[in-house]
């Protein structure tokens, strides 16, 4: 990859900072930091961090993800996930890097019928989305060289996520009950990384234009859709002989059955439509990227 002496990684320890790191490994100097090494909460050692760095391109992989916990944590949420990527998209515009970031589904109420697009209005149902929401609104108000890439139920070999979270339950219980009303694209870090490493490689040689003619908001999700409870049972398929065969009977259930502090979308579909067209990038189907990550795991 051209043009590249430093990467910062924010959010390193995290299951898509993970896999940033292997996707770029090689791709000039990278420095990886988490929480350990950063708060993000505090304007102060965000734009600290840039500066001692001083990256070429920064990757934002960090968030505040607690999804019921950010409603009785508004303010953190909103450091984290909307002035914390203000500032990197400050610091990025005054030494012309480029700023990848990830945003979320949950900035949609999910009340479409179909896949949502870029051009939808977003309408967050919670506080975590709404957080998310600002952290987009930010940097495209800096503007410079970005690109925020908007994915869905993200999970992967590392950190906490449904699919670990499943396993763990396997091996507790006979039946677990899903809801099965909420539908979306199941997405790996594996997938979001290879495709960021990909996007970001033809920027950087020049592939896709002038600033203007990439930089901005796109949806990346793997393909297909399914439910919780139809990704469930997708996993215990794929994940027999990992549990030595007591796959527990997955029964699904409305979201009324199981409330949340924070309320979640019925329909978090997003189109790839547009970073097909705008970069020539697909990520694999969904079932094909669960395979992926079950072969990886056994």
């Amino acid at each position: 990859m051209s043009g590249l002496s430093r990467v910062l990684i924010v959010g390193a320890a995290g299951q898509v900072g993970v896999e940033l790191q292997r996707s770029f490994q090689g791709c000039g100097e990278i420095v990886a930091v988490d929480r350990e090494s950063v708060d993000l909460a505090d304007a102060d050692q965000t734009r600290a961090l840039v500066r001692r760095v001083q990256p070429d391109l920064i990757l934002n992989a960090a968030a505040y993800t607690a999804v019921d916990r950010a409603e009785s944590e508004q303010e953190v949420a909103m450091a984290i996930n909307a002035q914390a990527p203000r500032i990197l998209a400050e610091e990025a515009l005054s030494r012309n890097a480029l700023l990848v970031h990830y945003s979320t589904d949950y900035v949609f109420d999910g009340a479409k019928q179909g896949p949502w697009t870029e051009k939808d209005s977003p309408a967050p149902l919670n506080v975590y989305g709404a957080s998310k929401l600002a952290g987009e609104q930010a940097i495209r108000e800096i503007g410079g060289q970005y690109l925020i890439f908007r994915t869905s139920w993200v999970y992967g070999p590392h950190g906490a996520n449904f699919l670990l979270t499943m396993l763990r339950l396997a091996r507790q219980r006979d039946r677990i009950s899903v809801v099965d009303d909420q539908i979306g694209g199941p997405t790996t870090s594996i997938e979001l990384a290879r495709a960021t490493h990909e996007i970001v490689s033809g920027v950087l040689a020049g592939k896709f234009g002038a600033t203007e003619d990439w930089a901005g908001l796109y949806h990346m999700t793997c393909s297909g859709s399914t439910s919780w409870c139809g990704f469930a049972q997708a996993i215990f398929d794929r994940a027999g002989k990992m549990l030595d065969g007591k796959v527990p009977v997955v029964a699904p259930v409305p979201s009324e059955e199981y409330p949340t502090p924070a309320p979640r979308p019925r329909n978090s579909v997003l189109s790839n439509a547009r970073l097909e067209a705008r970069f020539g990038v697909q990520l694999a189907p969904w079932e094909a990227a669960l395979d992926t990550v079950i072969e990886k795991l056994g």
